[in-house]
This record gives C-alpha cells, sequence and structure tokens, in this order.
C-alpha cells in the first residue's frame, strides 16, 4: 500500500478527498491528516508518506513553503496540489519546486485524482528501480570485474565459469548475444616502465586502463582488464546477432581505444581481435587466438641470433670504454651502428626493447661510475624516456639515443670542468659550451668573465694544453659530427649550426681534427648505415 497524507486547513476539502476514492482497492492508504505544513512537517518526520495532497493556501505554513522544506528535507515524497483560480502563481512555484502536479479544488473528481495518483507511483516506482541499479552498481566493483576477465587471458582453472557466473549474480553483459575479445599490447611498456617501482607502474597500467575503458564503453558491457607486461584483453558483448555488425562495432571501439591513448598518454598500442563466440564461457578461447596473432604482430622479426651476437652485445665493453674516455665521437659512431643492425625489426618489436634497455642501463651504470654520489635522475638536461612512447620511427629513435648518450658525456663533462680546473677555466669552459654557435672569440669570452683577455689566454694554454681558438673548434667540430649522424642537416646548414662563418673554414678545420673530408664523414656515417 502506498500511504498518502491529506494536508488542508479546510476539514470539508479533506473530508471531500477521502471520501472520493476506494483508496485501498486501488492500491492506497490515508495514513494522516494535517491542517497546515508546520503540522504535517512534523507528522512526516514520524512517519514519512509517499505521497502528500496539499493546499496551497493554508495558514502558518502554506503549500509553497511545505514544497520548499520537502524538496530539501523529503525530497522522495511525491506532491499533488491542490488550488483555487486565484492562487495560480504558488501553484508553480509549487511545481518548481517538484510537485508533479496540479487539480483545482471546484473541478476536483475521481477519475483526476486517481490519475495523478498513478502517476506519483509510477515516478516512485521509476526512482526506486533506479536506485537499486546504482546501489547494484555500487556493489559491482570494476577491478573486481576486471580481475575476473584478465583471468580468462591468464587461463586460470576454471576462469570462464567464475566470470559467467559473477556475471549473472551482477546483471552484466545483459541482452548479449555475441562476444569478441581483442589483445592489446602497449608497444614501449618495457623502455617506459623498467626504471619504474611498483607503485610507479601501477599508476601507469592503472591510467592505461582507464583511457581505455573510456574510450570503448560502459564496463559492464565493454571490459577492460590487465594481463600483464604491458597485454590487456578487452572483452566485448554485443546484442547484434549478425558477426558483419559484431566486428564493425569492435573495429570502432577498438581504432577509438587506439586513438585515445595516443592522444591523452602518448602511448602506442598494437592490438589483434579474437573469434567471435555466442557464449561468455568462450571468450577465453577467443583471447588465446588473439593473443596468438598479436605475439606474431608484436615480436615479428624477434631475432634471439641478432640479442647474442649483435654488435652491442659482442662488443658492450668496448662502447663503455668509449662512455669511461668521454669520446662522444666514437659513441655516436657506435649507436649509428648499433641501429643500422636494428633497421629490419619493428621499431618497438621485442628485439629493439631489450638492446636499447640495455644501451640506456649502461648509460646510468657509467653515471654511477662518474658520479657514486649524485642521482642519476638528479642530472639537469637529459632527455626525458617518457618521449620514448611517442616515437614512430627509428630515425626518432636513433636520434633520441644519440642525444641521451651526448647529453651524459656532457653532463660528465660539465662536473669533471667544475671540479678539476680553476674557477676561471671552468666558467670559460662553460660559457663556450653555451655559445659555441655564435661568433664567439677569446676576446668575446674574457669580456663576458671580466678578465684581461691576455691573462685569459696564457691561462688557457697551461689548463687545457691548447688554445682557446683549437678548443672551440673542437667543440664544434664534435657537435657537428653528431649533427651530421642524425642525418637531418646538410654540411653547409651544420657549419653554421656550429658557429662556422665559413664553410670553407669549417672544411679546412673538420678535415684538420678528423683527417677526413665533411663529405667523406657522411659517406663513411651513409656506408654504416647499409
Amino acid at each position: 500500500m502506498f500511504q498518502v497524507l491529506l494536508v488542508d486547513d479546510e476539514a470539508l476539502a479533506r473530508h471531500d478527498v477521502k471520501s472520493m476514492l476506494d483508496w485501498e482497492k486501488h492500491g492506497f492508504t490515508i495514513c494522516g491528516e494535517a491542517y497546515n505544513g508546520s503540522m504535517a512537517l512534523a507528522m512526516m518526520e514520524q512517519m514519512t508518506p509517499h505521497i502528500v495532497i496539499m493546499d496551497v493556501s493554508m495558514p502558518i505554513m502554506n503549500g509553497v513553503e511545505l514544497s520548499r522544506e520537502m524538496k530539501e528535507r523529503f525530497p522522495k515524497v511525491k506532491m499533488i496540489m491542490l488550488s483555487s483560480f486565484d492562487d495560480y502563481d504558488y501553484v508553480r512555484t509549487c511545481l518548481m519546486n517538484g510537485a508533479i502536479d496540479y487539480l483545482l479544488k471546484h473541478r476536483l473528481q475521481a477519475p483526476a485524482l486517481l490519475t495523478l495518483l498513478d502517476k506519483a507511483v509510477q515516478q516512485l516506482q521509476s526512482e526506486e528501480a533506479r536506485n537499486a541499479q546504482s546501489i547494484m552498481i555500487e556493489r559491482l566493483s570494476p577491478v573486481i570485474l576486471r580481475e575476473h576477465v584478465a583471468n580468462l587471458a591468464r587461463d586460470t582453472g576454471s576462469a570462464s565459469e567464475v566470470l559467467q557466473s559473477y556475471a549473472q549474480d551482477n546483471k552484466l553483459y545483459s541482452h548479449a548475444v555475441n562476444y569478441r575479445s581483442a589483445a592489446v599490447q602497449i608497444v614501449p611498456f618495457l623502455l617506459l616502465t623498467e626504471t619504474l617501482n611498483d607503485v610507479q607502474k601501477n599508476r601507469f597500467v592503472l591510467q592505461a586502463i582507464e583511457v581505455m575503458q573510456m574510450a570503448i564503453g560502459d564496463v559492464q558491457k565493454r571490459t577492460v582488464g590487465y594481463v600483464g607486461e604491458g597485454r590487456f584483453i578487452v572483452l566485448f558483448s554485443s546484442e547484434e546477432r549478425s558477426e558483419h555488425a559484431v566486428t564493425t562495432q569492435m573495429n570502432q571501439a577498438m581504432s577509438a581505444l587506439t586513438h585515445s591513448l595516443e592522444k591523452f598518454l602518448n602511448l602506442k598500442c598494437v592490438y589483434a581481435i579474437g573469434p567471435l563466440c555466442g557464449n561468455l564461457r568462450l571468450v577465453g578461447s577467443s583471447y588465446i587466438k588473439a593473443n596468438q596473432a598479436l605475439n606474431h604482430q608484436h615480436d615479428q622479426g624477434l631475432n634471439t641470433s641478432l640479442l647474442k651476437d649483435s654488435v652491442f652485445r659482442k662488443e658492450q665493453k668496448q662502447l663503455l670504454l668509449f662512455l669511461e674516455q668521454l669520446d662522444g665521437e666514437r659513441v655516436s659512431q657506435f649507436i649509428v651502428t648499433i641501429f643500422a643492425e636494428l633497421r629490419s625489426q619493428p621499431v618497438y618489436g621485442m628485439t629493439v626493447q631489450i638492446i636499447v634497455s640495455e644501451m640506456l642501463h649502461l648509460v646510468e651504470m657509467t653515471w654511477k661510475r662518474f658520479n657514486p654520489q649524485t642521482a642519476f635522475e638528479d642530472i639537469e638536461h637529459m632527455p626525458d624516456r617518457a618521449e620514448l612512447g611517442r616515437m614512430r620511427s627509428f630515425e626518432e629513435l636513433e636520434i633520441w639515443m644519440l642525444d641521451y648518450y651526448a647529453s651524459l658525456i656532457e653532463a660528465i663533462k660539465k662536473q669533471r670542468v667544475e671540479g678539476s680546473h680553476s674557477r676561471h677555466i671552468a666558467k670559460a669552459l662553460q660559457f663556450i659550451k653555451d655559445n659555441y654557435a655564435s661568433n664567439i672569440s677569446l676576446d668575446m669570452t674574457a669580456s663576458a668573465l671580466n678578465l684581461n683577455s691576455s691573462y685569459l689566454s696564457r691561462l688557457f694554454k697551461e689548463e687545457m694544453q691548447m688554445t682557446f681558438t683549437e678548443y672551440l673548434n673542437r667543440v664544434r667540430i664534435r657537435t657537428s659530427c653528431m649533427l651530421m649522424e642524425s642525418g637531418t642537416y646538410s654540411l653547409k646548414q651544420i657549419s653554421s649550426e656550429v658557429g662556422f662563418i665559413s664553410y670553407t673554414y669549417f672544411f679546412k678545420v673538420f678535415k684538420g681534427i678528423t683527417e677526413m673530408t665533411p663529405q667523406a664523414y657522411m659517406d663513411q656515417l651513409k656506408q654504416s648505415k647499409k
């Protein structure tokens, strides 16, 4: 029975309403009567009705004031207003406060009253259903659901049966007649997460899950689960019976997923879709086939012999020696050679990730040898490893790695300069490092340091065992070699970029230091990349 409270200051009006219907026959009961709003609120504190039928014009507290209070204190209670012709403005305010409708007293009839009572009941039932669903959703943990789905991919015992039971209990994948799964891999996962601790890695994975779930839609119909090592499962349910329609839907969802990962997290991913199945219990088998296809795609070109016998593996000690000697030119040449071997592999295939990971580890190891007291993370101006997730080509990856190693060498040199030279020479070396690309000179440097140029020249030769100009040219030529290795600039552009005003002079200085012409050096680089 739905309980109804009558609120009207006229006893006759209340009697008319009570006698108008066989209340219990229609599923209602009059639970009380009040003759003003204040009294009604007191009664509602003791027992809250489902519906209140109230007059607009009453003493002490009228219907407008009562509706305002009920909206705040009893928002679930439905209000039906009774009014006269001259108080419609009041009725309109009550409607704004949540009243479902109003009846004119002089036209009050049983059918009209019953219609509004039924309308109130429909609203109550709809709200109750929504509340029940909301409670169910709150009880349904996306974390638990995702773990059940992930267990399908991990092939853990009775994972399919457990998920089927959980889905039935929580009314998941309702009305679905077809299912499909996809295996998704964040391709640079190893490179991006190997330096993270467990908390940071979990945060990284959760961000990826949230973005993917946002892209594909309702977790109760399309669910993302994390399998491990950057791999995810997407369980997709559909009410469509047509295989073509389901395939179209899933392709669109996966396209949105990959786009969102790239847009919001700068992550590249690859995926493969498993075959259609008509039962939730078969999704695990669908994933196995998707996973096999993805493994072939992701690990395409995985060359174990390359990993064992690569230039990097065989000559790792040589690279370490170049680093310890702070020989930027040879380090750069070595990196170019490594990437020349890797170019037949997918840019983020496992072979590439493993070798690049070892190269990054070598950088950290070198820094610790030179600076055991300073954390690697504290080095200034090192390229951000998060940038690895945005790279789409070997050229980008190679340039980044060249910059990474060059930045390490510069950081070590800076630390050495600041620690092993006099204060004036340390400042001069830093000035050269910062301004070599400009038309600087000994006089300009001395002026910047507030020194006499003759004094600086003598001091420089004593400490560096070379003249200011010789040192400046070596810095410029070393930098020009790095720019040549990037393959981005022409020789004339490079000569200008590193601070030479004349290409002829650049040619002469380059040959004097490297014992080969710039073009010959470029040709040697091209030959090594073939």
